[in-house]
């Protein structure tokens, strides 16, 4: 994905940081989802609508960037587990969508299939301008966010180079997991906050709106 002008560069904010609770067994407890929101020419994008128990705090990061649920133009779920798309009906404006690998969602927005987790997992790819615009007249930094879902669950996944414990296909899961990697210079897990692959801060190229991060 090339540079384009400023106006036309898609914005990332994250409007609710994923989690993943597990007793010591290693056995899941309460797992919820990263809720993103993407800025494009094609108007106001929400990758995953996180779990049953997350309206408030979606709604509540909404109206900080002066939203409602009714402003929501398109729904991406990174796949189909109730964890990620429990909220889809808070959005009953929005048309869900599902992309194919390689599909352009958006100018600058695209979908990279991601299976192993699910055999339907997509991961979502944007070339996301940087946070707060420089205003000097210079070209606009631009680093590829990748909004992985369940193919890159946490932090941890990324450091110890393991798949996500919970995948119908181990290898296709490795496969995917590494394919994000290679792509992308900020990753938005599923279950964790945003991490950079790169040395500096992932907030530059992703607005944190929640209020833990305030």
């Amino acid at each position: 994905m090339g540079m384009r002008p400023d106006k036309m560069l898609p914005r990332v904010f994250l409007l609710k940081p994923g989690s993943i609770l597990r007793d010591q067994g290693g056995n899941i407890l309460d797992a919820r989802s990263s809720v993103t929101l993407i800025k494009t020419e094609r108007g106001w994008i929400i990758v995953d609508t996180g779990q049953v128990g997350d309206e408030e705090e979606i709604l509540k990061a909404l109206a900080d960037l002066g939203l409602e649920k009714s402003d929501i133009d398109i729904i991406v779920n990174t796949h189909s587990h109730p964890d990620h798309c429990a909220n889809n009906r808070l959005f009953s404006r929005a048309k869900t969508i599902y992309p194919k690998d390689g599909e352009l969602i958006a100018p600058g927005v695209r979908a990279l299939a991601t299976p192993g987790h699910s055999p339907d997992s997509i991961s979502v790819l944007v070339d996301a301008a940087i946070h707060p615009p420089r205003g000097d007249g210079t070209a606009p930094a631009t680093r590829i966010v990748v909004i992985a879902g369940d193919a890159l669950p946490t932090l941890g996944n990324f450091q110890k180079k393991v798949p996500p414990a919970v995948h119908y296909d181990r290898a296709l899961a490795v496969a995917s997991m590494n394919k994000i990697i290679a792509i992308a210079d900020v990753v938005i897990p599923g279950h964790d906050r945003p991490f950079s692959l790169q040395e500096e801060s992932p907030e530059r190229f992703v607005g944190l709106m929640t209020a833990s991060s305030r």
